[in-house]
């Protein structure tokens, strides 16, 4: 699947054979067919896969009772920007298959981590509003789509980031140090005027 996933970003999923999958994941082509069936079945296997851990990471989070509704927040931001820039292959594939916008499994199963996902973020915000923390009219898909756009933006543009800002001293390490600490903050300061009484 890790295989796949760097080749779907780099290639495309119409431009990536299941040949070429086999051959950079270094097994047999029979083997391919016989656990995952297909090409689109790979692709549907890594959208599960991440799809789970996702979901998964914000329902432990939302049963966490020692955090306020504030600190889950900054949770939730803090571990999407460490999600997309450990996982770039995956969120380009993301990226490219929602502007596609083509009928299919993959854009189902789309459709339904992003109904999950904001369905659990809705109760996050809500716990925050019954103990009066957050204001009561809170955009939620909005919210959302500026947390995702965000970051997005500012992961897959990095290079023009870099140069733009005279970053290129800095090794790949110290950047990438340096911009998820930029990109949390402004998120937090933007999150917290969002949702908190002045």
């Amino acid at each position: 699947m890790e295989a796949a996933e760097e080749l779907f970003a780099e290639k495309s999923f119409a431009g990536t054979s299941v040949r070429d999958v086999a051959k950079k994941a270094g097994v047999n082509l029979a083997m391919i067919s016989y656990y995952f069936g297909s090409k689109e079945k790979l692709m549907e296997s890594i959208f599960k896969y991440r799809g789970q851990h996702i979901t998964l990471q914000l329902e432990n989070m939302l049963q966490n009772k020692e955090m306020s509704a504030l600190e889950k927040v900054y949770s939730l931001i803090d571990n999407y920007i460490e999600r997309i820039m450990k996982q770039q292959c995956f969120h380009k594939i993301m990226a490219r298959e929602q502007m596609a916008h083509l009928k299919g499994t993959t854009t189902k199963l789309i459709h339904e981590l992003k109904r999950t996902n904001q369905e659990l973020v809705q109760r996050l915000i809500a716990e925050g509003q019954r103990k009066r923390e957050f204001k009561k009219n809170v955009d939620v898909p909005l919210m959302m789509a500026t947390l995702i756009g965000t970051t997005s933006h500012l992961v897959t543009t990095q290079h023009y980031y870099r140069k733009l800002n005279n970053l290129e001293s800095l090794s790949d390490e110290e950047f990438k140090k340096h911009i998820k600490k930029k990109l949390s903050n402004h998120l937090k300061s933007l999150f917290k005027a969002v949702l908190m009484y002045e």
